[in-house]
C-alpha cells in the first residue's frame, strides 16, 4: 500500500521535527502542520528572545520562518536545502506574542523551487514576510515505501 501525498507529507514533517532539535528543544517553535509544498510553526516570544529594544530578535523570526520552509520544501520526501532568501520585517514581536508562519510553494520546476512564508501574531498581524530559494540534493528524509 502506497501513501498518497498528504500523509507522506505529514510523515516527513513529523520525522523532520523529531531530530530537529535546534527548533523543537531550543527554540520551543511546534510544528503545526506539513502538507505537500506547505508547512505551519508556531512560536510563543519568551523573555530571552527579547533584544535591547526589548522587542523579539529579528533573527528568531528569521529562524522561524526558516524552519517553516524546510519543512514546506521537504514535504515531497526530497531532500532539499535552501539555495537563498530575503526577509522583510514589518512589526515587532513582543514578550508573549504567540508568532505563527504559514509557508507554501509558489513555484517547483525541476530542482528549485520558491516558497512564501507568512509570519503573524496572534492578533492576524503580519509581522514578517520571507522568501526562499530551495535547491533539492540527492536522497529522501524518510525511506520510500515499495
Amino acid at each position: 500500500m502506497t501513501m498518497n501525498d498528504r500523509e507522506l507529507a505529514a510523515r516527513v514533517g513529523e520525522a523532520m521535527y523529531a531530530v530537529d532539535r535546534a527548533t523543537r528543544d531550543f527554540l520551543g517553535i511546534q510544528l503545526v502542520s506539513c502538507e505537500p509544498g506547505r508547512a505551519v510553526m508556531r512560536m510563543t516570544v519568551r523573555e530571552a528572545m527579547l533584544n535591547g529594544h526589548d522587542i523579539c530578535h529579528g533573527g528568531l523570526i528569521f529562524t522561524l520562518a526558516d524552519s517553516t520552509f524546510a519543512y514546506a520544501c521537504n514535504s515531497r520526501n526530497v531532500n532539499t536545502v535552501a539555495a537563498g532568501c530575503s526577509i522583510e520585517f514589518l512589526k515587532s514581536g513582543k514578550a508573549g506574542d504567540v508568532l505563527t508562519c504559514e509557508g507554501v510553494e509558489r513555484v517547483l520546476q525541476g530542482r528549485h523551487g520558491i516558497y512564501d512564508m507568512t509570519v503573524t501574531n496572534q492578533d492576524g498581524e503580519v509581522v514578517a514576510v520571507f522568501r526562499g530559494k530551495s535547491t533539492q540534493i540527492k536522497g529522501n528524509v524518510i525511506p520510500e515505501s515499495a
